[in-house]
């Protein structure tokens, strides 16, 4: 018996395989596996034919191939838009759980990093960062939004609160790259530990538009408290990433 959580799909899952099970092949399967083999040959960002096309090709009905299609959306093959059709996915990132920066998983997977700034402000703690920054609520805080893109696409939103005598006379422009890398060389920072919550969301008015998807688009939320050696703590970060972008990976092992 072996488990695993590697598959396509918004919430992690974990499989059991049996020596001897197969999958039962009903024609809905049947179908679906020659539109995976036709998204192979279209590539990302072509239109696949319409129902009532891949109805006749395939020789089985336009319903069969609806849950067929609506099957292989919800796992992240196909995009449907309204008024125009069905396209090829960009696949999912797979998100290990791992402490390493954004920075570092997307060049791991051969994509190009980048961030843009969109604000930094000063404030004082206040009462709830305080506490997550372990800071006294009259401690000046750095406050930065920030979105990360890969290869240029936009994969999050980010807002980063750091004690402000953590990082001296930062400025936007240095955070257009990783904040890791930042640490570590202008400051001679480095993180050792941290605290991560992922919880399953959906995307508000400000979100959607900075992400550039429709209202209400399913997301993960997740939430790090970083700390160093000394258990400092460096950094409080809420952070937004594309549900339709990013899945959640876990490698599990017999306790």
């Amino acid at each position: 018996m072996a488990l695993t959580t590697r598959r396509h799909g918004f919430i992690v899952a974990c499989t059991v395989e049996v020596i001897g099970a197969q999958r039962k092949m009903t024609k809905q399967n049947v179908a679906r596996q020659q539109v995976l083999e036709l998204i192979e040959r279209l590539g990302v960002g072509n239109a696949i034919p319409s129902e009532r096309q891949l109805s006749a090709d395939l020789g089985v009905s336009r319903l069969t191939v609806r849950a067929a299609l609506d099957e292989l959306a919800r796992e992240g093959y196909l995009v449907r838009r309204r008024g125009s059709g069905t396209y090829v996915q960009q696949p999912k990132i797979s998100q290990q759980l791992t402490m390493t920066s954004f920075s570092e998983d997307m060049r791991r997977r051969g994509m190009a990093p980048s961030s843009k700034t969109l604000s930094l402000g000063r404030q004082l703690a206040g009462a709830r960062l305080g506490r997550f920054l372990n800071v006294s609520p009259g401690e000046e805080i750095v406050v930065v939004k920030r979105l990360r893109l890969a290869d240029g696409v936009t994969m999050a939103i980010e807002t980063l609160h750091i004690p402000s005598s953590v990082v001296p006379g930062v400025q936007p422009r240095d955070l257009e790259g990783s904040f890791y890398d930042l640490l570590r060389s202008r400051y001679g920072i480095e993180i050792t530990t941290a605290t991560q919550i992922i919880e399953p969301t959906v995307t508000n008015e400000e979100e959607s538009a900075a992400l550039c998807v429709p209202l209400h688009s399913p997301a993960f939320l997740f939430e790090r408290t970083s700390r160093d050696s000394d258990q400092r703590t460096l950094e409080f970060v809420h952070s937004i990433y594309r549900g339709d972008r990013y899945q959640i990976v876990s490698e599990l092992t017999p306790s």
